[in-house]
């Protein structure tokens, strides 16, 4: 059996991504891709363009930056859902200067009703060094808030160190 919710933690560029994109595969279920991040660059829209690149045409995708319990509300249990990614959904929350622990709150109901597996793919923001200025510091301080509550409500949680999973609860499907 496929567990309910996996939560894949990474550093920026680990292979995260790819390693749950290849574990969506295994599932043998529809697949469902839920898209935070928001094209706000060239950069950033070239990594949604790779991103994209990687999935067939088989995928369905939503692209949601901040209210994703409708999305989540919306899956059934005959689809996996990828959630990719937890840390720009975060930082689209303090964008929009909404309360963090309600957004966190919300966003743990929903994954907790969903009734598809859903893989959660999050970066580990917190071994580097203190950040100079407030606002990253606060993002750091919940980033490392939400990973501790996904991860505690989490079936399977794998860390991605160089494309390497290193499985911290659970055990893969």
């Amino acid at each position: 059996m496929f567990p309910r919710l996996t939560f894949i933690l990474g550093g920026a560029a680990s292979g995260k991504s790819e390693f749950a994109e290849r574990l969506t595969e295994t599932a043998g279920l529809a697949k469902h891709y839920l898209a935070t991040s928001q094209p706000v660059d060239r950069e950033m829209r070239d990594k949604i363009e790779r991103h994209r690149g990687r999935r067939g045409a088989d995928w369905v995708t939503h692209e949601e930056p901040l209210d994703v319990g409708p999305v989540l509300a919306g899956l059934d249990h005959d689809c996996v859902c990828l959630f990719d990614c937890a840390t720009l959904w975060l930082g689209n929350q303090m964008m929009a200067e909404r309360d963090l622990d309600d957004a966190q709150t919300l966003l743990i109901a929903a994954l907790t009703a969903c009734r598809a597996p859903v893989i959660l793919v999050s970066n580990e923001i917190g071994q580097g060094i203190v950040p100079a200025d407030a606002l990253s510091r606060r993002f750091r301080e919940a980033q490392g808030r939400l990973n501790i509550a996904l991860a505690r409500e989490a079936d399977l949680a794998v860390q991605v160190i160089a494309g390497l999973p290193n499985v911290l609860k659970g055990r893969l499907p």
